[in-house]
């Protein structure tokens, strides 16, 4: 298929793992990330200046980066009563925040190329524990899950460097029946029919970890 414009980078976010001392639990993480202009350059496991935390459940080449929805964020204010400037973009731990593209039009295996790099989208977010203390709301990870508004990973199939205002293109599209929100219905049984976890699980686009979840 010849490559089509499909979305926008509006915002590029990195960030060091770090460790926060509370009087009762410090914790380690890499979820705060800060806006960057320029370009930056992606290898196949993080953008330069973005590491996490632990390894363990973070990272590692199928999610190497983030991406986002820029749509969703109004939405997200609205029902947290935060205004733009308390919740910018970034504040849910994104690499990437993307105007144009949703969990409804991005689908497991798109090939995006953004800047000169080429990302394989691998699968949905699921939120963990740091995300709830970030904003000291235990019932956040949960709130994104029944949202369907997950956000997805990608892996890294070409190196390169990216900025903010960079078009997402899309090159390939092998499952075009597999939307990120599919996945994220069948994995919590929101909405699954028959056989639906089978078929998923022959995903070769979809990053084994999401298969053992």
């Amino acid at each position: 298929m010849a490559a089509t414009t499909v979305g926008k980078v509006i915002s590029l976010h990195v960030g060091m793992p770090q460790r926060l001392d509370t009087r009762e639990d410090p914790w380690f993480t890499g979820i705060f990330k800060s806006p960057v202009e320029g370009p930056v350059a992606l290898n196949k496991r993080n953008l330069t200046g973005d590491a996490q935390a632990d390894l363990r459940v973070h990272g590692g080449p199928h999610k190497a980066v983030y991406a986002y929805a820029a749509e969703h964020y109004p939405k997200w204010r609205e029902e947290l009563g935060f205004t733009a400037e308390q919740f910018p973009f970034s504040a849910l731990g994104e690499n990437l925040t993307i105007e144009g593209l949703n969990e409804d039009t991005v689908c497991i295996g798109d090939i995006h190329q953004v800047g000169t790099a080429v990302l394989q989208v691998s699968q949905p977010r699921s939120p963990c524990w740091k995300l709830a203390r970030k904003w000291q709301m235990p019932d956040l990870p949960k709130r994104l899950v029944m949202s369907k508004r997950s956000g997805w990973y990608y892996r890294v199939m070409q190196e390169g460097t990216l900025q903010r205002g960079d078009d997402v293109l899309l090159l390939e599209r092998p499952h075009a029946d597999w939307p990120i929100r599919r996945v994220t219905d069948i994995t919590y049984n929101l909405a699954r029919q028959p056989g639906d976890l089978l078929a998923m699980e022959r995903l070769d686009a979809l990053a084994s970890q999401w298969k053992e979840l």
